[in-house]
């Protein structure tokens, strides 16, 4: 918990910084206009689907709110919006929901850009900017917050082929196909293994962000494959499916598996050793960092391409302190 109020402090200090001179947002004119005191702001926060990974966004999010409500003397409230389904048809309408009530800024993780590009452009036309989390999309000149996808694959891969003396059969197991994040991680475990004369890469299925998609297509890969020795997933829900499929086949002592997040239930995977370690793109922080980031656009300032939150390795050494973390938020 320390750890996350102390980056709540620093961005709200960052805050400070980028608004000093007073609060101002955009006119309809493109002028700046001042922020009334007591005015209410919303931010909108759109992740790709129900999940609890999204649901630690929003806590980030809703906390460094209320740090920046208090200290500028107006109301910022998040309105989180997300999907049913992980489908891009199903989030354009719940961003083009969420731009008709006119909000101060609109924070997006996109299944798929390049099929939400054009109600992004209609939504930022309307004057409401637009940020991406967990996402990085090259050439699309929105402001991204999250880590360096590749390199957290990249030690993931390398970490699994260590444990695994660099031989032997690994599934990956995809995401959201469409997913910008969850692809750069696929190609990266595939080019990352392909190293490895004596690694063989076999196909671990497609979460599609949902936990019992992936445990049932992990139980599937584990069946066909009695010598798989090891695992790797792209995206919160997969290692938690991963995990309960490999404890039902009684095979935690042969497959050993590298995952990724700090969710609750994936840290208890890693105390139990059903899961060796674990890879994390600090939730709580995107969020917090994406609430800055759309003030900073909608007082008309200049916002990076790319904040990198960077990665939080979780083992046994750190664990009992990452679960009583994540067991201070889920109070809250």
């Amino acid at each position: 918990m320390k750890k996350v109020l102390v980056l709540l402090i620093v961005v709200a200090m960052t805050f400070g910084l980028v608004a000093c001179g007073g609060p101002a947002a955009k006119d309809n004119e493109g002028e700046q206009a001042n922020v009334k005191a007591g005015e209410d702001l919303t931010f909108v926060v759109v992740p790709k689907v129900v999940h609890e990974w999204f649901d630690l966004v929003a806590m980030g999010a809703n906390q460094q709110a209320e740090l920046m409500s208090k200290a500028m003397g107006i109301k910022i409230t998040i309105d989180y919006r997300a999907p049913s389904t992980a489908d891009v048809t199903a989030q354009n309408t719940v961003l083009e929901q969420a731009a008709a009530t006119n909000p101060a800024g609109i924070c997006l993780d996109p299944i798929d850009y390049s099929g939400s590009k054009q109600v992004i452009e209609e939504i930022q036309a309307k004057g409401i900017p637009v940020v991406l989390f967990d996402a990085r999309v090259p050439g699309s000149g929105l402001c991204a917050i999250g880590n360096e996808f590749d390199e957290q694959a990249e030690l993931e891969a390398r970490d699994l082929a260590k444990r695994i003396g660099e031989k032997g059969k690994i599934a990956i197991m995809h995401g959201v196909t469409t997913a910008p994040n969850h692809d750069e991680r696929y190609q990266t475990f595939k080019r990352v293994l392909a190293e490895y004369p004596n690694i063989e890469v076999v196909d671990g299925g497609a979460s599609q962000d949902n936990i019992e998609t992936s445990q049932q297509q992990a139980a599937a890969v584990i069946a066909a494959n009695p010598d798989l020795a090891g695992y790797l997933c792209v995206d919160a829900a997969a290692p938690i499916g991963i995990s309960a499929a490999i404890e039902e086949a009684g095979k935690t002592d042969q497959i050993t598996f590298v995952g990724a997040e700090n969710l609750l239930q994936i840290l208890e995977y890693v105390k139990s050793g059903t899961i060796v370690a674990s890879y994390s793109t600090k939730p709580q922080q995107q969020g917090a960092l994406s609430v800055l980031m759309m003030w900073n656009a909608y007082i008309g300032g200049e916002l990076p391409q790319w904040i990198d939150t960077g990665i939080l390795y979780i083992d046994q050494d750190n664990v009992d302190e990452m679960i009583e973390e994540a067991e201070a938020f889920s109070n809250k």
